[in-house]
This record gives C-alpha cells, sequence and structure tokens, in this order.
C-alpha cells in the first residue's frame, strides 16, 4: 500500500524531468498552461487498482534525437566530394551523354544527307548494283570460280586420309598440301587478271571465298597433323585402337558422339567446317542444342535491311563525294584534297560500322545458328581499345585465333623474337590486304599493305605515349582518317589509269 502511493509521484517527477529538459514541444505546452506533470501522460486511476502508466509518445529520446539530427542537417551543406566528370570521381554512368552524341550524329548526318538528295537527287539504282557483278547476264565467271574451289577442298579430304592409313609419308602430305595451297593462291588471282569479263566486285568476292578457304584448308591440314601425332604417342602406350568414333555414356545413356581421329576424315565433317564460321579447325565444334526460329528470322531481316542500307549509302553519299575529289588531287589543291578526304571519312566510316554489325554480328550468327555452332565469340569490345594492337586482336576473332593458333605461337616455339613474330603477323595481314584490294582493280599501288605495315609504329607510338581516353581517341581517329585516304588512293589511281583523258561527266557534280 504504501509502494503504491510512492511510486507514483517519483515516475512523474522523472518524466517531467526528461520533459523540461530535452522537449521544447513540452516547454511550449507548458507555457499555454499546462501542468508539468501531467503534460503528455495520464494520471493513475485511483478506484483502488494499481496505477496505470501510459506511454510519452511526444517526448521519446528517438523522436528527440532525429529532431537533432534534422537541426544539424540544416546547418551543414558541404561534404568532401570530387567533381562528376573528374576522373577520381569514380562516376561512370555516361548514358546520358551518349544518348546526346547519338542525336547529334543522327541530326548532322541527317542534315548531309538531306544535302545530298537536294543536290544530286536519288542516285540508289538497284539495276547498277547487278551490273557490278557481272558485265555479260550469260557469263559469270566469278560464280564459276568458287565453284571450282570444291577441287581443293576434295583434294585436301582425300590427301589426309592416304596420310591416315599411311600409303603415303608425312613429307609427300605435306607436299601435296603445299602445292594444293599453292594453287589457292594462285589460280584465281590468275584467272582474275586473264578474263576481261571479271568485274572487280566479283574478283573481290571470288578471291575473299578463296582467302578464307586458304586459312581454313592450312588449319585442316594442321589439326590432323597434331592428331596423328597424338594417336602415334599412344600407340606406343596402350593396345586399343583410337582410329574409330568413341561414344561417351552417362547414367547408362549414350551422350552425345565424340569424333576421334581418322573419324573425322569424312565430306560431312569438312564441309560442315567449311561453312561453319570459323577458321580454325578442330574435331568437335561446339554445338547448341536446338535452332532458335525466332533468332534465325531476325538475323535474316537484319542481314537483307543492312545490304540494301550499305548499297544505297554508297551509291548516294559516297560515290559523288569520291567524283567530286579527282579535281582536286589533278590539280593537287592540298586544302580541297583534305577538304574532300574529311567529307568522305564520314560516309565511309559508317558504313564500315553497318559493314561491321552486318557482317560479324548478323551474318555469322545467322550461318552459326542454321549450322548449330556454339562457339558465337565473333569479336570482342574493340571500341574501347585504348591501343592499337587490342583493336586488332578484338575486332575480328576468328581471324585473331587462327593467327595465334597456326602462326603466332609455332613461332614463338621455334624461337622466334616476340616482336619478331608480331611483325610477321601484320605483314601476313598486309599482303592478304593487298591481294583482296590490288588483283580486283588490276593495278599494284601497295597502299592497303602501306597501311597496314603502318600500324606497327602506330601501335608503339600510342602503346608508349598515349593512355586511356587518349589512347582510345586516337585509334578511333586512325580507324576515321586512315581509310578515306586509302580509298581515295586507289580511286585516284584507277582513275588516272582507266579515265584519264574520256569524258567522265563531273562537271556537275562539284560541291
Amino acid at each position: 500500500m504504501g509502494d503504491k502511493y510512492v511510486r507514483g509521484p517519483l515516475t512523474r517527477k522523472r518524466r517531467t524531468t526528461i520533459s523540461e529538459t530535452a522537449s521544447p514541444v513540452l516547454n511550449s505546452k507548458q507555457a499555454n498552461g499546462s501542468k508539468p506533470g501531467n503534460a503528455g501522460e495520464e494520471s493513475s486511476v485511483n478506484n483502488g487498482s494499481s496505477p496505470r502508466k501510459v506511454r510519452d509518445t511526444s517526448t521519446t529520446p528517438r523522436r528527440d534525437k532525429s529532431y537533432n539530427d534534422a537541426i544539424r542537417e540544416r546547418l551543414r551543406c558541404h561534404t568532401h566530394q570530387e567533381s562528376l566528370l573528374s576522373s577520381e570521381s569514380g562516376y561512370s554512368n555516361y548514358r546520358g551523354i551518349l544518348n546526346w552524341c547519338v542525336v547529334m550524329l543522327v541530326l548532322s548526318n541527317a542534315r548531309l544527307f538531306l544535302e545530298n538528295l537536294i543536290k544530286y537527287g536519288i542516285l540508289v539504282d538497284p539495276i547498277q548494283v547487278v551490273s557490278l557483278f557481272l558485265k555479260d547476264p550469260y557469263s559469270w565467271p566469278a560464280a564459276c570460280l568458287i565453284i571450282a574451289s570444291n577441287v581443293s577442298i576434295v583434294a585436301a579430304l582425300y590427301t589426309e586420309r592416304r596420310l591416315a592409313v599411311g600409303t603415303i609419308s608425312e613429307g609427300t602430305g605435306t607436299f601435296l598440301h603445299i602445292i594444293n595451297l599453292s594453287a589457292i593462291l594462285i589460280f584465281p588471282p590468275a584467272t582474275v587478271l586473264y578474263l576481261t569479263s571479271m568485274t572487280p566486285v566479283g574478283g573481290v568476292f571470288s578471291l575473299a571465298v578463296y582467302t578464307i578457304l586458304f586459312l581454313k584448308l592450312y588449319s585442316y591440314k594442321d589439326v590432323n597433323k597434331w592428331s596423328r601425332e597424338i594417336r602415334h604417342a599412344k600407340a606406343r602406350t596402350l593396345s586399343r585402337s583410337h582410329s574409330c568414333p568413341s561414344v561417351h555414356k552417362a547414367n547408362g545413356v549414350a551422350a552425345h558422339a565424340q569424333v576421334t581421329y581418322p573419324g573425322n576424315l569424312t565430306h560431312r565433317d569438312l564441309y560442315y567446317f567449311i561453312f561453319a564460321p570459323t577458321l580454325c579447325y578442330e574435331l568437335n565444334f561446339p554445338r547448341s542444342p536446338r535452332i532458335r526460329v525466332r533468332f534465325l528470322l531476325r538475323r535474316l531481316f537484319e542481314m537483307l535491311f543492312f545490304i540494301q542500307l550499305l548499297v544505297g549509302l554508297i551509291q548516294q553519299w559516297m560515290v559523288p563525294t569520291i567524283q567530286n575529289s579527282m579535281k582536286p588531287f589533278q590539280d593537287m589543291d592540298l586544302s580541297r584534297i583534305l577538304e574532300r578526304l574529311l567529307k568522305l571519312a564520314v560516309p565511309n566510316h559508317f558504313i564500315w560500322l553497318i559493314f561491321f554489325y552486318w557482317f560479324f554480328h548478323s551474318s555469322m550468327n545467322f550461318v552459326a545458328e542454321l549450322l548449330q555452332f556454339g562457339d558465337r565469340e565473333f569479336y570482342r569490345d574493340w571500341w574501347n581499345s585504348e591501343s592499337v594492337t587490342y583493336f586488332w586482336s578484338n575486332w575480328n576473332i576468328p581471324v585473331h585465333k587462327w593467327c595465334l593458333r597456326h602462326f603466332y605461337k609455332p613461332m614463338l616455339s621455334r624461337g622466334v623474337n616476340k616482336l619478331l613474330a608480331q611483325t610477321a603477323v601484320f605483314l601476313v595481314s598486309a599482303f592478304f590486304h593487298e591481294y583482296l584490294v590490288s588483283v580486283p582493280l588490276k593495278m599494284f599501288r601497295l597502299w592497303a599493305f602501306m597501311g597496314m605495315m603502318s600500324q606497327i609504329p602506330l601501335a608503339w607510338f600510342v602503346g608508349r605515349f598515349l593512355r586511356g581516353n587518349y589512347g582510345n581517341a586516337a585509334v578511333w581517329i586512325s580507324l576515321i582518317i586512315g581509310q578515306p585516304v586509302a580509298v581515295l588512293m586507289y580511286v585516284h589511281d584507277y582513275y588516272v589509269l582507266h579515265y584519264q583523258g574520256t569524258p567522265v561527266g563531273m562537271a556537275g557534280l562539284n560541291s
């Protein structure tokens, strides 16, 4: 009974003390006439029962703390931080700036395209595209040349079959492969140079097919040779045969058949490799489980759309600009040459980007999906290249894998210096670039060869003096400016060689 009357006043006194010292809100209520002991709470009910405490919801320590934090936030508005555009800030979300660049690019090119239409009218002519491949509708030299490539394919297959059974020696087989590969490189250009009915575009297309075939059959020869070496090594230690396809079983169910040498030496296996979007042969390619029809149709639509866009842009945009560049070259007007070069750089680069997407993404994914080819890494993030070597290693992965597997690493294994091996890779690449341009045009100026070899000092300069965004900008500048220079050089030389002294009707195309 005594405890009941003692605890009540003590509790009320303690709450009053907290309220008076920590709650300005309570003080304001007291100033308005309220009693100190009754603010924010109810008195005990004295009906013979124990006093009941009611929680004070307006004067808790948590609310007091949040109120004080709010006051401090009002007093403070600065913290130690870097500007977003500084590299030290760690900020990387520039999506809005990228969208702005895209919008500006679209608007600027739309103005140029509209200016082109006003000045020249519509120049797109699908019939003219057919004439680029055929001079005579009854003569198809490029198509016949491509069909003749089957002779080299079958010759490589039967040479490997004779090597597999030991009918011919390794030396004889190597000699036959050299003859076959040499014919692939020599016979097509001889045909292109000899036949007057072969157009430059048809020549480029047929030589590109033979170049791809050369790289594929070279890889086919090497991989089968390595497989024979492995088989001979196993034959010395194992008694059972390794010359037939084996079937691995998992949980009693037959899995996908893994082909072993020489079970791979079939027409079906070789022609699958010929059409597969890769240059490096292996006995068991990674395969996708099924053909995705919707994915296949999307890639087909992209292929058809972008090839039409490429042809239209070349006819409508590039051809007039190139034609207008001939007179400044003849007059050696350096300022006008530079102006023509910069004007050609925009459509040329735009067309190159579209071609990259059309070939390396749409077309190669279409073929891979159709053949259920599993490895779809046809390119990497070359657009982030901070060095020239990174660009050439990542923009064309099939060629890069071939060079690394069949040329660069074998040279290193023979003790060749790394720098010398890299230079040799660029030298081979420069040869094929010139091979695909000079032979179809039937003139030899070495502009493409020198353009590729100039990548070596450029790679050294960028790697030594430029880093980060500056290196990336240097790579982009070399792509945007370098290609138009080569295009103008070849077009000028081709015009001088074939049309100089004859009226070409370019007077009305001056800009």
